[in-house]
């Protein structure tokens, strides 16, 4: 266990399980082929790297500051102090430039990226199938992601008959939900066809060889962070993830409406909307042991949070925790205070149509309100559909964030705020809809920890440096996988999901 911000999901959502149960050919007795699968094998890809990373932020006792010396800068929470003397000239402002997304954003010149999986895709009709391949993933939605594509590309390999994958009911994550409740499993299954066979469930006489009883079938837990070389089919891997996996009916249809909600409420902007993943949930902020501003209640609360669902494991003997060095070096939330703040520094005014995909945040009424002070016209999916829409979700954690990645695709730029699946799948879905760019505000919080920690800084000093972060955010909103290198293609699609074409 590390106590840092980056690795909630990869502390949290552990393996998957897999069994592999091969019927051999019809009329001979059932045999088991393999046992083969991966929940958390890719989480070190999606959760390395940048200022959301997982470097550990424990330090040992050396480290620490002594007692009576001064903090270096970016150490303590001081953004609210910032925020009350900046607040005035925030509101005062007015834009001395376009509106930011009214203004086009720079395009890489040359050759245009544009989906091609189908072309590298060659398969000529399917041999018979060795058998069946049973996956249990584990996780968020975006975990369970992972595991399904890998799983397709693995029944490839092994010309097995893919099961639609079940989702293991996690302690934490606590849904229910089965596949056909998230994904369109018919269309998961008609878009493989001519790649590997998928059937919703396990024939009969498969069954009856294990005495109707699944458990009896031989299964074994693979190891995590597999090596890229472990997963061979990233063509087929993409085309799971981009065109086979989409939500089911209910998610598509209300995300829609919520879409189309919110370009109607961004008239002042063109249509145009920005999205933030907003990580300010409890169990986050008790995972990253970071230090707000409030006081000993705060403490309590988030001692709590860390027995109730890591019981003990921030206790170990020898464990040093440094909530200083954890934000020195980006490796807390961002509150919404901060947020909102970066935002309007970017040039971002109060005509902006928000909407914040999240949570539930902590302490709500208070960091929530001067996000809503500098954003009026701020949403989320409890504003943007009633009660009666959402019913269907409620409980559901999966099929909640399915509404919030729906909203936040759509969306003119996104903004991650912490390292997770979550922005990471949707950066790369974003890439592959919109020609490789990301359109994704991504932010240094090493270099904003630093602005945030200094009461005395000029407004117009705040707005450079914030506008500075978004033109670095922009340059680095295209980018093209490296052979063998660490990012998946889940985030970066280029171009092993995507081809390169002369613009028109």
């Amino acid at each position: 266990m590390r106590c840092d911000g980056g690795g909630l999901k990869g502390a949290r959502g552990r393996q998957g399980r897999a069994a592999v149960a091969v019927a051999g050919r019809w009329r001979r007795v059932a045999v088991i082929l393999l046992a083969l699968a991966y929940a958390a094998s890719m989480l070190v890809v999606f959760l390395g790297g940048g200022a959301g990373g997982v470097a550990v932020a424990v330090a040992g006792a050396g480290a620490l500051r002594q007692r009576g010396a001064p903090a270096p800068a970016g150490s303590v929470y001081r953004s609210h102090l910032v925020f009350d003397r900046l607040l005035p000239e925030m509101r005062a402002s007015s834009a001395s430039r376009p509106h930011p997304l009214m203004t086009p954003q720079n395009k890489k010149s040359g050759k245009r990226w544009a989906p091609c999986i189908t072309k590298k895709l060659r398969r000529s009709e399917l041999p018979p199938s060795n058998g069946f391949l049973i996956i249990e993933a584990n996780g968020g939605l975006n975990q369970q992601r992972i595991s399904i594509c890998d799983a397709v590309a693995v029944a490839s390999l092994l010309n097995a008959t893919l099961v639609t994958p079940a989702f293991h009911l996690n302690s934490v994550w606590r849904d229910s939900s089965k596949f056909g409740d998230i994904f369109d499993e018919d269309h998961f299954i008609g878009s493989l066809s001519k790649y590997i066979r998928v059937v919703k469930e396990l024939p009969e006489d498969a069954f009856v060889n294990f005495d109707h009883n699944i458990s009896m079938i031989p299964n074994m837990r693979t190891k995590a962070f597999s090596s890229e070389s472990y997963y061979l089919q990233k063509a087929l891997r993409c085309f799971a993830n981009y065109e086979a996996l989409r939500f089911s009916e209910p998610i598509r249809m209300l995300g829609t409406n919520m879409v189309d909600r919110m370009i109607k409420m961004s008239s002042l902007t063109g249509g145009k909307y920005i999205s933030v993943h907003l990580r300010f949930e409890e169990d986050m902020l008790a995972f990253s042991c970071c230090i707000y501003d409030g006081g000993w209640r705060e403490s309590i609360e988030m001692e709590n949070a860390r027995e109730r669902s890591w019981r003990g494991k921030f206790h170990r003997p020898g464990r040093v925790i440094n909530p200083e060095a954890n934000r020195r070096n980006g490796k807390c939330p961002l509150t919404p205070l901060e947020v909102g703040m970066m935002l309007q520094g970017m040039g971002f005014d109060n005509t902006t149509s928000l909407y914040v995909a999240s949570g539930k945040i902590y302490n709500a009424e208070k960091y929530m309100t001067p996000l809503r002070q500098l954003f009026p016209l701020l949403q989320t999916k409890d504003t943007l559909a009633s009660p009666e829409e959402l019913a269907q979700f409620k409980g559901h954690s999966s099929r909640l964030a399915a509404l919030d990645y729906t909203v936040c695709l759509q969306s003119e730029e996104f903004v991650t705020t912490q390292g997770s699946n979550f922005p990471h799948f949707l950066m790369g879905h974003r890439r592959y809809l919109y020609g490789g760019n990301a359109k994704t505000i991504k932010p240094d919080k090493r270099k904003l920890v630093a602005l945030f920690d200094n009461p005395n800084i000029r407004w117009d000093r705040f707005k450079r440096q914030m506008q500075d972060i978004h033109r670095h955010s922009e340059s680095k909103s295209f980018g093209v996988r490296k052979p063998n290198g660490s990012i998946s293609i889940y985030t970066l699609p280029m171009p092993d999901c995507m081809c390169q074409r002369a613009e028109p």
